[in-house]
């Protein structure tokens, strides 16, 4: 069984879009509730015909009312395109409710640098995975995972280009560091410093220092070794691979060596206190993930 991630002309959506300048699009929460409350007419589509509208207006407004509930699935390889969810979510549920109306109605659509145009195996899936937990009734995000597993392509997915069924929990669906913060730059145009990789760690000094500098500003995601951050017993590495993405939510210092991390994960908050030794063993990616400004 593989690891959750082995190891998010653009639709001008946003109220504050700027075609004329290079920013990140923002909207709010209330703007995006009220342009989907208008969606009173949505018929089935067809050329999704396994997602029906209703339970998929449904699993939209639940994403742009509890950004947060997001979730990949159990034994998925979503955990990359889940992750980077966060970020139109809370920064652009407008643009991204618009994007999913748009493909569902017309099966295609463009956001931010790319045109998708999903393969007919990805239509007649999406809304048929079972057995993934909170996942089998949420058709909208399993439209929108298996969109951008079909669409992205790194290295991971080089002998597993094209779905079958079952794909969603093998390299198919599988997401690098690198296929990672493209997938966030050409989506939403966001600036994303990254240091680390798919098998070398940062290296940081002072990693508690770094991270909590950088929360400041923006966004930070982590591509960290899963297998350990769940162990009970921490003392032990025994498979130093990145094995999944994380959205770290803050960082506290508890005493010379401990500290307490607040992440997104899996459909919710967790709050762990780990040691700053362990932290830097887990940590193979770090992505700094802020708006542009843009100008004139």
């Amino acid at each position: 069984m593989l690891s959750c991630c082995i190891c998010l002309g653009y639709i001008n959506a946003s109220a504050n879009s700027n075609p004329s300048s290079d920013t990140t699009a923002l909207s709010t929460k209330e703007q995006a509730l009220a342009f989907l409350d208008k969606q009173t007419d949505l018929t089935a589509s067809n050329f999704w015909p396994n997602v029906h509208p209703v339970f998929f207006l449904q699993n939209l407004r639940k994403n742009i009312e509890n950004p947060l509930s997001i979730y990949e699935g159990r034994s998925t390889n979503f955990c990359g395109y889940a992750a980077l969810s966060y970020l139109p979510l809370h920064d652009d549920p407008l643009g991204y409710l618009r994007f999913m109306l748009e493909i569902y109605k017309n099966g295609k659509a463009v956001y931010g640098k790319e045109y998708f145009e999903p393969s007919r195996e990805i239509k007649q899936a999406a809304g048929t995975l079972s057995f993934k937990g909170e996942l089998d009734i949420r058709p909208a995000d399993q439209l929108w995972f298996m969109l951008l597993a079909d669409h992205f392509k790194g290295y991971l997915n080089f002998f597993d280009k094209h779905y079958n069924p079952g794909d969603e929990n093998k390299t198919w669906a599988a997401v690098n560091f690198a296929k990672f913060n493209r997938m966030v730059r050409n989506l939403f145009n966001y600036k994303v410093e990254s240091i680390g990789s798919d098998l070398v760690r940062p290296g940081l000094r002072d990693p508690v220092e770094y991270l909590s500098e950088r929360l400041q500003t923006g966004n930070i995601a982590l591509f960290v070794n899963n297998l350990d951050l769940y162990k009970k017993n921490h003392t032990q590495l025994k498979f130093a691979v990145p094995t999944h993405f994380v959205i770290l939510l803050n960082i506290t210092e508890i005493d010379d060596d401990t500290v307490a991390i607040t992440y997104w994960d899996y459909g919710g908050k967790t709050l762990q206190r780990v040691s700053v030794s362990f932290l830097k063993k887990i940590i193979f990616g770090i992505s700094h993930i802020t708006p542009k400004k843009g100008h004139a």
